[in-house]
């Protein structure tokens, strides 16, 4: 029996139900969403974005894979190596192009060697340490404990980040959720919520085919809008999210902000079997705390409704504290071709590490609910 690594230019290239039979449920990991990226142009061409999947092969039989870019920028990641980019650049250094392994555009906890057994899992890891011509190393973003050890005995450094998650304790519905915070906590969410009542807004519910063309352009429109306000460009084309609606139907959930029956925002939530994931939103209008509302509190109340045990909602944040989320540790691993420099970073972020984790431990211990026990402690994704 042959075993060989190849690198794979298109997601294409691979029959869909090998893949996903190695990326399980999550429909960020899923054929459908990251071959959705390639087509609409989200990845590759111009993009910065070059696919370069990793695959294991026994005899021409798929098993073990992970989804790789070469990138030629930072953007769209969520873990900051600007300085590190910075600092190649002083000493004459090129930083890029860099190998990625990630889901693009979105900061989601997951698998990123996706291997069935131990010994594919080290070979993925280290053929993603290995050295490659012109690139300056390789970076693993938002991994999962599984693969973390396979990834740091091959040479890489970890590094930590939070996000802010929402625990389903149990609640049979958002007034139940409500009632198990504290006092200025349940205060400030009722406020914040009356503020956009009383604007005369209401959030309409869209999950899977319900969300027709015209829904898709209109979230497209909110989401460029608030891209452009902001000074930045849009990552994702009207394109991705229409292959997104018609290839992962299940996993759709959109919230439509209206007033007066005149639709002004949207917000876009993914889900699986256990978890709902928000992650795209935009408004053409400004009102008070409705980022608040499409955000957190209809994914909480959805949440609640379809029994999901998490409502992970992006990356950054310390506001969700207040708002019943949780810090969680996140991890990433980096390979720098040059011993100075993997040297040099591996140090700094062991010190990274000690004071994220502190942190954690102090905003855990301050948690929003009521109840010590409903305050977990540093939690790792």
């Amino acid at each position: 029996m042959t075993v060989t690594v190849s690198a794979v230019g298109s997601l294409h290239d691979i029959a869909a139900a090998d893949w996903d039979a190695l990326a399980g449920d999550s429909p960020w990991l899923s054929h459908a969403l990251l071959s959705a990226l390639e087509d609409s142009g989200a990845v590759g061409g111009h993009s910065g974005w070059r696919p370069a999947h990793l695959a294991l092969w026994r005899d021409g039989q798929l098993l073990a894979a992970a989804p790789r870019y070469l990138k030629t920028h930072s953007r769209g990641e969520y873990v900051f190596d600007w300085a590190w980019a910075r600092a190649y650049a002083q000493h004459g250094l090129r930083y890029y192009p860099k190998q990625l392994c990630a889901v693009p555009f979105s900061p989601i906890p997951g698998p990123r060697l996706l291997a069935g057994d131990a010994a594919s899992r080290t070979t993925l890891a280290q053929a993603l340490a290995a050295e490659q011509d012109g690139v300056s190393g390789c970076h693993v973003l938002f991994a999962q404990q599984a693969d973390r050890a396979a990834l740091l005995d091959a040479g890489f450094a970890l590094r930590l980040g939070v996000q802010f998650h929402w625990f389903n304790q149990g609640w049979p519905d958002f007034a139940a959720f409500l009632a198990a915070l504290r006092q200025d906590k349940r205060k400030k969410i009722r406020q914040e919520r009356n503020k956009v009542a009383r604007a005369g807004v209401t959030v309409r519910t869209l999950v899977g085919r319900e969300i027709g063309e015209a829904d898709w352009a209109f979230f497209e429109r909110c989401y460029r809008h608030t891209y452009h306000t902001h000074g930045g460009e849009p990552y994702l084309p009207l394109s991705f999210f229409l292959q997104l609606g018609e290839r992962l139907p299940q996993c759709c959930v959109l919230f439509i902000a209206e007033r007066h029956g005149a639709p002004i925002a949207a917000s876009l939530c993914l889900r699986d079997a256990e978890r709902l994931y928000g992650r795209y939103w935009g408004a053409l209008e400004e009102v008070d705390c409705l980022h608040f509302e499409l955000c957190y509190y209809v994914g909480i109340e959805y949440a609640l409704a379809e029994r999901l045990a998490v409502f992970e909602c992006g990356a950054q944040g310390e506001h969700k504290l207040a708002r019943g989320f949780t810090p969680v540790e996140t991890c990433s691993l980096h390979r720098l071709q040059s011993p100075m420099f993997q040297q040099a970073i591996s140090r700094w972020l062991a010190e990274e590490a000690q004071a994220v984790r502190g942190w954690i431990d102090e905003q855990s211990a301050a948690g929003p609910f009521k109840s010590r026990s409903q305050n977990p402690p540093g939690l790792v994704v």
